[in-house]
């Protein structure tokens, strides 16, 4: 492999590191979602009308499933941003798929995917990843 460009250097680890925040606020999102489906389960067990119940459960399971689905993604988001400095080509690879799905999340999803993006689908960049997968 070649000697890095500045233009690459800067922007992978920027970039890294805005993977690991954001990751951090998937998890800490993540972890107050479940928190909040928590006491919605505990109140799904304290007698009251069938409609209440129900309601509070479809509650719990809606937030369980968004809390949890947060904890993964900000799992991902955190592992691809601490080894995208190594430069694996698999690296680059889930770093693209994590930044188009990025996109829909408005405002600041949308900008951190399309600088991902802008980023990863630079040939000066795409050269120092290792070719294994192009």
């Amino acid at each position: 492999m070649t000697e890095s460009p500045p233009f690459v250097d800067t922007h992978v680890t920027l970039l890294g590191v805005l993977f690991v925040l954001w990751g951090g606020v998937g998890l800490l999102l993540g972890t107050a979602l479940l928190l909040l489906a928590l006491g919605a389960a505990t109140i799904a067990g304290a007698p009251a009308p069938e409609a209440s119940v129900m309601a509070t459960r479809v509650t719990a399971a809606s937030l369980s499933a968004l809390g949890a689905l947060l904890l993964v993604g900000g799992a991902a988001h955190a592992w691809v941003g601490a080894i995208l400095p190594r430069r694996s080509s698999v690296t680059r690879l889930v770093a693209l798929l994590l930044a188009l799905a990025n996109l829909p999340v408005l405002p600041f999803g949308t900008a951190f995917g399309a600088y991902g993006l802008w980023v990863l689908l630079d040939d000066r960049v795409r050269s120092q990843f290792d070719t294994a997968w192009h």
